[in-house]
């Protein structure tokens, strides 16, 4: 029951975020079919994630079967802190150590996907830009005064954010109508947006990776339920042929 309940206290802020319309999410455009996307994904998130985030439900074997990776791949580029390929994707920062440097443990990202929304994490990631007032420099359109730094600006560059004054309640507010990268990146804007997008792909694949085999199964499913249903009106006919 505590689950549940830290489910929804956690899904509410983005639930009231879509109601109200006071942010706007791109559409992240994922393939769970695309293998090429998924591992670029599992690589982008090792090497720009993992430091401080874990996927502790998930195991390093499952994902090199799922996504396509050899497992002595798997073992020799993407696996670090000693773990062995059978053990869960944990990270090695200890949760007292990241609420000191980041105000609060960076959570588990195992179920973020089905939590925040593949549409969420994508804009997201690429709504960081300068802010100098903030602890690591930088702040996010759409999570507001966030305590995680811009992990991914080495591939980015530089954000800067062009703002328009509005009033709200008769006070003048500044919002955010553009971010664009100084350019000092190392990828350009559509190379950028599609890191994102795999790294999206791989942490929708993490938040369910039975999916595709359930939708799958969902097919034959259905189909047995339609055969399934005419037979039983044949055999009902039969039973009451004579009754009516």
């Amino acid at each position: 029951m505590k689950k549940v309940i830290f489910a929804v206290l956690t899904l509410l802020p983005s639930l009231v975020f879509a109601n109200t319309g006071a942010v706007h999410l791109d559409k992240a455009h994922y393939d769970l079919n695309d293998k090429a996307s998924l591992q670029r994904g599992a690589a982008t998130f090792m090497n720009y994630c993992f430091g401080c985030h874990s996927t502790q439900y998930q195991r390093y074997n499952r994902v090199a079967a799922d996504i396509g990776i050899p497992e002595d791949l798997m073992a020799a580029n993407l696996i670090v802190n000693g773990a062995k390929i059978g053990d869960l994707m944990e990270n090695s920062v200890p949760d007292k150590d990241a609420a000191k440097w980041f105000g609060a443990p960076p959570p588990d990202l195992t179920l973020v996907a089905r939590v925040r929304g593949a549409d969420w994490i994508y804009t997201y990631l690429r709504s960081f830009y300068v802010d100098e007032t903030r602890p690591f420099g930088v702040n996010n359109a759409v999570f507001p005064s966030v305590g995680m730094p811009h992990v991914l600006e080495p591939l980015q560059g530089t954000p800067r954010a062009e703002f328009a004054t509005h009033q709200v309640d008769g006070v003048d507010v500044q919002q955010v109508v553009s971010i664009k990268s100084d350019g000092n990146g190392e990828m350009n804007n559509e190379e950028y947006d599609q890191t994102v997008l795999d790294l999206v792909n791989f942490l929708v694949y993490s938040a369910e990776p039975v999916q595709q085999e359930r939708e799958r199964m969902g097919f034959w499913v259905l189909g047995f339920i339609v055969i399934f249903f005419i037979f039983t009106v044949l055999l009902k006919k039969e039973f009451w042929r004579d009754v009516h």
